[in-house]
Formats: C-alpha cells, structure tokens, sequence
C-alpha cells in the first residue's frame, strides 16, 4: 500500500513547478486571510477605543490596506483554482496514458476475463476521482494547515484559557472523522464496483443492440439495466449516509465551538477578563477556524474518492503482462515463414482442461496449410499462439527456427497477418481502415490493395468513395465488404504468414466467391494458415490438418483424405448434404 501512495506522489514529479506555485499562492492566500481580522481588531480596538484627530485617516488607511489584501487574495485564489485544476488535469492524463499502455500490454487472457465495461469505469470515472484529490489535496492541506495554526497561535495570544477550551473539541472530532471515513472508504469502494458493473450492461447492450430488438427482448434489457442501476444506488445510499454522518458532524462540532466562544466569552467580560474588541475579534477568527475544519473534511471526502479510484487503477497497473519480452529477445527479421510446433501443450487455466495436448507439426515456408475438424477442437487457439496472443502451456513454436518467445513481440506480429471471422473496423473511413495495416502507406498503396482484396469496386461506388465514413465497427457495410476490407488491410501489410480463421464461413455464395479469390491472390508465396468452417474453400489447400480433440488425427490433400474415407471424408460427404 505505500509502494501505492510513493507511485501517486511520483505523478507529482513533472510538475513541481507548477506545485510549488500553487502552494506558494495558496500560502499567500491563508496569510492574507489571517491578517485581514487582525486589521478590524486594530481599528476597533486602537482607533476607536479613543477620541483620536486622524481617525479617519487611520482607518482609511487601514481599509486601503484591507483592499490590497484582498485583491491579493483574489488573484492568489484565482491561480490556485485554475493552474491548480490544470495540474489535476495533467496528471490524470498522465495515468491515463500509463493505463491505456497497460491495457495494450496484457493478454488476451485478462480480456477474456474481464467486462469492457469495468475497465473503461476505471480509465475514466476513476481518474476523475483522482483528479480532484491532485488539485484540492496539496491546496487544502497547505490552507487548511496554515489557517489552522496561525488562527490558533493568535487565539492563544487574545485569551488562552478560552482556546484552551476549544482545543478540548478536537480529540473527539478526530476519533468522529476516523470512524466515518473508514465507512466512507468501504461504501466508496462499492460504488465504484457497482458503477463499473452499469457501465459493463450498458456497453453490452449497446453494442448488441441489433441482437437485442431484432429478438425484441427490450424489455429484458431493460431489467438487467434496473437491476445494475438498483445495486449502484443501493451502493451510493450507504456512501451518502456515512457522508452526510461525516459532514454534518463535523459541522455540529465547529457550531458548538462557536456557541462555546460566545458563552465563555460573554462572561469573560462580565468579569472585566476580556474585552469586548478582543471577543469581536476572537469571533472573526473562529469563523476563520470554522473554514480549514470544512478543508479538512472536503480533504478527507476527495482522499476517500480519489485514492480508492487510484487503488482500483493499480490493481490494473500492477498486474504482470502474462506476455513479456524476454530480457535477451531479439529481433525477427527476414522472415522466409517456416513455422514448427513442437509437443504443444495448451490450457486457458491451471484449473481448465487442456485445449492442445501434444501437437507436433510443421509447416514449410510459402506452403498453403489448412485446419479443419470439429468445433472446439483448439483450431482458432492454435493459430493464436503463432503470435503468442496467450503463451504455450508446454512445449515450443518455431518460426525459422526462431523460438517465438525468444523475439520481441512486435517484430513477431509484424510479420504474421490475421484475417478472422468476425471482423473488426473502426469507426472511420474506408482509407484509414484499409491504411491500419501500414500507417505509413501512401493512397496509391491503399487502393493497390483494396484491388487486390477485391475491394476496389465497391469503395469507389461508396458516396465518398475511400474516405466514406463506414460506421462502428463497420455497420454502414455488408459481411463481405466488411471481409474484404481486413483481407485488403493485411495485403497492404504484406506479411510473410497469413493467418484466416474461418473468414468466409458466414458470407453468401457471391461474397464468398470474391473473398476466396482475394485469399488465393493473398496466399501466393506466403505461409498461408487457414482455419475453414466450410470444407469446400479449402480444397485447393496443399495439405489439410484435420484437428480433434485428440489432436491431428488426419493430414493430406483433399483428394487423399477423401480417399481414406476418415473424418474428414465423413465431414465433407455431409456438408455436401446440406
């Protein structure tokens, strides 16, 4: 936990500067506020306690005086607010950059266990709670120290034993605020989790909404959503309520202590023990101790929020990458696409089943492999340890020889091209989608691969041809036109390994037909692995795997295959029947 709170100071580090103008401004603006009461004690006590010729001079002065003070208090308060909020904001984006890389970094296996919903709660409501504890923190504490002692100091200098007696109030507000905070703390915590959750139905919602009306199950959706919501309020009652216990005792505190002041004050002077400027000044001073008692609890709500939010995001960002870079990784370069795996073993968990057991093969450089077989087999986890989305329970994969976790990541993928099933567009336009597989392409090298994906007549017949705005996720677009988009992503990538997992499984027979003639252009001189649902878009392949459970139970060409009358044989003859 204190290796937590030494990380949030060092998000501090880059703006010191800027700290140290803001408390040096929030220190002007405690002292200003300090020596304006002491001004009107002055003028109470020394002007007008006797007839003096110049009084008016004096207290025109003392009021210009009074003046300066407070535009000093102003611009100092005006600083603090805005360059304080800035740096509350600079920060928050600098644990937002460090997030997001985080969220890059790790597995597919952290997302495959974890809502979108609830991690961008933390990327976003989360560091809002932060933000807020960054600006205000430093400038409460500073304020609320300051004012505190220096009204306490002069307190004591008007009437000791009364301050005495309002210093007998703090031990128990501060067993008060300890108690109320810690309920503070847990109910904060909830809330957060709770409010992750609403976000998580929300996005699942949203983004199958197609889903949900064309089954029109609004209804049910709408409970899921009541039920979410039901429990974040619930979440929020219990925060609130420790909240509302939190303030409104302390501020029952700071009133008794005003009540106290004017009792023991008023019959202080009936015993001649004070007068009445010091009691007029000692009041203005209590109200000024009444404001860094309110910094104190404002301080202890947004200590509560953003501290519990900065947890929530370190849970996230101490978490090791399941895939790392080895520290003696090289570069893989110069790919010629021999891949061999060696007595593969795979399992999601130490507590799951295994996926793959023992699976040996090899695959030569610009060979056109196919893997078919049963649903549930391992062939979409196979094909994901190419480029080691999850890591190998066991055993080794090979490209050229090169074990993959021996090479650095990004040099491992930027050789192996990925075309899958369900398709994944940005929102954007035709162009930026098709240049995603190479930033730096120029437009002649986009359209060249939207030819040959196939694409190229389509786009041009789009309202604004390459640069139409195609939706979320693609949704302006048909299946097809959506696949031959990635297959025109991966031409312009240009990789040596092409990975097609089932991506012609859910076209019609046109679609079809066009993505297959793009995926035979794709696979000339190129290691080309393809997972295929319907068997008959993979008849040309030079060797087909057949994958079970029990693992490659079968290999060959098509014709082989068919001739031995096996498995394979027996899931062609029937989808033939269909």
């Amino acid at each position: 936990m204190n290796a937590r709170r030494m990380r949030f100071l060092s998000y501090y580090k880059p703006y010191l500067g800027l700290l140290s103008a803001d408390i040096a401004c929030a220190l002007v603006v405690s002292v200003t506020t300090l020596i304006l009461p002491l001004c009107a004690g002055y003028i109470t006590k020394n002007i007008l306690a006797g007839p003096a010729p110049d009084a008016i001079q004096q207290i025109m002065l003392v009021g210009l005086l009074m003046l300066v003070l407070v535009l000093v208090h102003a611009l100092g308060n005006t600083f603090v607010d805005y360059h304080g909020h800035m740096m509350g904001t600079l920060m928050e984006s600098d644990m937002r950059r460090d997030l997001f890389a985080q969220y890059q970094a790790l597995s597919f296996r952290f997302y495959d266990e974890h809502r979108t919903g609830q991690l961008m709660s933390r990327i976003t409501h989360d560091l809002e709670s932060v933000s807020e504890l960054c600006h205000h923190g430093p400038e409460d504490l500073t304020i609320g120290l300051l004012k505190f002692v220096g009204t306490f100091v002069i307190l004591l200098t008007i009437n000791t034993e009364l301050t005495l007696i309002l210093f007998a109030f703090f031990p128990p507000m501060i067993v008060y605020a300890l108690y109320f905070n810690r309920k503070m703390n847990t109910a904060l915590r909830i809330s957060k989790e709770r409010i992750g959750d609403l976000n998580a139905q929300v996005e699942d919602t949203l983004a199958g909404i197609r889903v949900v009306q064309s089954f029109s199950n609004e209804a049910i959706e709408e409970r899921k959503f009541a039920d979410a919501n039901r429990r974040f309020v619930a979440s929020r009652r219990v925060g609130y309520r420790s909240e509302a216990y939190f303030y409104q005792g302390m501020m029952a505190f700071t009133q008794l202590m005003t009540i106290v002041v004017v009792l023991f004050g008023g019959m202080a002077i009936v015993r001649a023990s004070l007068e009445l400027a010091d009691l007029v000044t000692y009041l203005l001073y209590i109200a000024i101790l009444i404001e860094p008692i309110q910094r104190f609890v404002n301080f202890a709500r947004l200590y509560q929020e953003g501290i519990t939010g900065f947890d929530r995001c370190m849970e996230i960002m101490e978490l090791s990458p399941e895939i790392r870079d080895a520290p003696d990784a090289i570069d893989l370069a110069h790919v010629q696409g021999h891949i061999a795996l060696c007595d593969v073993s795979f399992r999601y968990a130490d507590d799951r089943d295994h996926v793959l057991q023992h699976i040996s093969l090899e695959i030569q450089p610009g060979e056109y492999v196919a893997l078919v077989g049963p649903s549930g087999a391992g062939k979409t986890t196979l094909c994901s340890l190419l480029p080691r989305f999850y890591e190998v329970s066991a055993g080794r994969i090979l490209i050229d020889g090169q074990d993959v976790r021996m090479v650095k990541r990004h040099t491992l993928r930027r050789h192996i091209g990925i075309v899958q099933q369900d398709v994944y567009l940005f929102a954007g336009s035709v162009r930026e989608n098709i240049g995603y597989g190479r930033p730096d392409a120029t437009m002649d090298d986009i359209v060249a691969a939207a030819k040959q994906a196939n694409a190229h007549e389509f786009i041009v017949a789009l309202p604004q041809g390459y640069d139409t705005d195609i939706g979320q996720r693609g949704i302006k677009l048909s299946g097809g036109q959506k696949q031959r988009l990635s297959i025109a992503r991966v031409f312009l990538k240009n990789p040596p390994i092409i990975i097609f997992d089932e991506a012609t499984s859910a076209l019609d027979n046109e679609s079809e037909q066009a993505v297959q003639e793009a995926l035979e252009r794709l696979s000339g001189n190129r290691t080309m692995l393809v997972i295929a649902h319907r068997l008959s878009t993979v008849r040309n392949a030079q060797r087909i795997l057949v994958l079970t459970e029990q693992g490659i139970d079968e290999q060959g060409t098509h014709e082989a295959l068919m001739a031995r009358d096996g498995i394979y044989a027996g899931l062609y003859n029937t989808q033939l029947k269909l």
